[in-house]
């Protein structure tokens, strides 16, 4: 039997940390402002997303601390900054749903995973607020058990 063919996965990096950092709220898709080399390197997978964080600074949102490695064959007459500041696209009725989540709610926003969309690199962020250790502790517990009783589950379909 031929092997089955994997689809194509279309992530470029994702932050495991945030589900378990924050109570994630709003989801929300940007766009963003890159340069070339920005582009090949996050082609070849060479970015971290584990201690990005996202800004609203003069009615824009901003990357910061997106750590994208440069390729040994970028051309050394650019200047290269692998944590540049990157300007999320939005639109301005999502820039005022996360302002306001900002101010009123007292929510972060939170980068969660880079992928592709045909040729363009979207960001997907969400609004969401820091757990506490007795959360993480809980949210733990939970999904332990959700383990445990789909495999009790599974034993006794089998029985």
């Amino acid at each position: 039997m031929a092997k089955k063919k994997k689809a194509p996965d279309n992530t470029i990096a994702r932050n495991r940390r945030a589900s378990h950092d924050y109570l994630l709220g709003e989801t929300f898709e940007a766009g963003l402002v890159l340069q070339g080399w920005e582009v090949k390197s996050m082609r070849e997978s060479k970015v971290t997303l584990s201690d990005a964080y996202i800004q609203l600074h003069q009615g824009a949102a901003w990357l910061h601390s997106c750590h994208i490695a440069s390729l040994n064959t970028t051309s050394t007459h650019n200047v290269i900054e692998n944590t540049r500041n990157k300007k999320l696209l939005l639109h301005q009725a999502e820039l005022n749903k996360l302002h306001d989540a900002m101010d009123k709610g007292g929510f972060t926003i939170i980068p969660l995973s880079l992928y592709w969309i045909r040729n363009l690199v979207k960001l997907k962020i969400a609004t969401g607020k820091g757990k506490k250790l007795h959360d993480k502790r809980a949210s733990e517990k939970s999904k332990q058990w959700d383990k445990d009783k789909s495999r009790i589950m599974k034993e006794s379909r089998n029985d």
